[in-house]
């Protein structure tokens, strides 16, 4: 004979299912995020640009989530490789990447095979920093100003070298990108590393170079570089009397480096929210401000949305760019 449920009890084990319901739900294990420590996957050795980037935002993250965040420096393949391990991480909000404009932008027009795609395999959380273009040359080089450059560089065409870190590289098609706005012929020198590209512009061996400003900060204040003009909208506070390319005749020559974090997809939307919180939180602190900003980096908090944008609009725009030029990998 079948067993009729009393009501009462009934009544006890809808409020047990009830309950359980609620303590597996997703809203309800978002809450206790994170109860573990959060891998931040840097995809560049340490002690560069974007480790120290990685590392300012990491403690940060620490004391406003509660939680260790270390940095797993996953180097190899100018960032493809860590970016890639990122890629294909659990999407449980305990792996962090850091993406830039080189392993985000461009490498989808560099890498026939990439392990990744930058839009549909991440969870956008903020854009971190942007950092503008400088155009700097060396002092021997007969200009004053971007206008003075472009017409000694049309003066002798092929006769002056820029230098970059690499075939299709950033600071690559940055020089490409100036060839064709300002309509010079310049010659390509790619090195193995940005120390060895900046030696020979201190020594004259190459003429002219495009990056961001912390690497030539220190040679610009001795005299030993001169700037000529930042790739920016608006002029930087570290060198506030230099002009943006617009201002110096060359209207829309406009390019950055930026950096972002992003999480594996499927990761929750809740933990999106709590992480993007946590990172505008810190991106405002001065201690990091000032951090950065001694990099020659602007602390660029976003949304989510807002840095998806981005990396959609910058992709397409150095994949023309990498077109135009032929770039090919070294």
């Amino acid at each position: 004979m079948q067993r009729i449920m009393s009501p009462r009890v009934f009544v006890v084990m809808a409020a047990f299912v009830s309950l359980a319901a609620g303590l597996w739900s997703p809203t309800a294990l978002t809450q206790a995020y994170p109860s573990k420590s959060i891998r931040l996957i840097v995809p560049f050795p340490s002690g560069g640009v974007p480790d120290i980037v990685g590392r300012v935002i990491g403690q940060r993250l620490s004391q406003g989530l509660g939680q260790p965040v270390y940095v797993d420096n996953r180097a190899g393949a100018a960032g493809t490789v860590g970016v890639e391990a990122g890629a294909k991480s659990d999407g449980d909000g305990y792996t962090l990447v850091l993406g830039t404009t080189g392993t985000l932008a461009s490498a989808p027009s560099l890498y026939p095979s990439l392990g990744y795609d930058p839009i549909k395999s991440f969870a956008p959380i903020s854009l971190l920093i942007n950092a503008p273009f400088l155009v700097v040359v060396h002092p021997s080089v007969p200009a004053n100003s971007l206008t003075g450059l472009i017409d000694f560089a049309k003066s002798r065409p092929g006769q002056l070298n820029f230098g970059s870190v690499g075939s299709g590289s950033p600071p690559h098609i940055a020089g490409e990108m100036f060839k064709s706005a300002a309509r010079v012929d310049l010659v390509h020198v790619p090195y193995k590393g940005l120390p060895t590209g900046v030696t020979d512009l201190i020594t004259g061996r190459i003429q002219i170079m495009f990056n961001q400003l912390a690497p030539f900060l220190p040679y610009i204040h001795a005299g030993k570089l001169k700037p000529l003009a930042v790739a920016a909208s608006n002029r930087i506070p570290q060198l506030p009397s230099m002009p943006t390319a617009a201002e110096s005749g060359l209207p829309g020559y406009e390019v950055s480096i930026w950096f972002g974090l992003l999480a594996p997809r499927g990761t929750p939307n809740d933990v999106i929210t709590r992480l993007n919180a946590e990172v505008l939180k810190a991106l405002a602190t001065k201690e990091v401000q000032d951090s950065l900003s001694a990099q020659g980096f602007e602390p660029s908090g976003s949304s989510p949305e807002q840095f998806l944008t981005l990396i959609i609009s910058e992709t397409a725009k150095w994949s023309r760019a990498i077109k135009a030029s032929g770039a090919k990998l070294d």
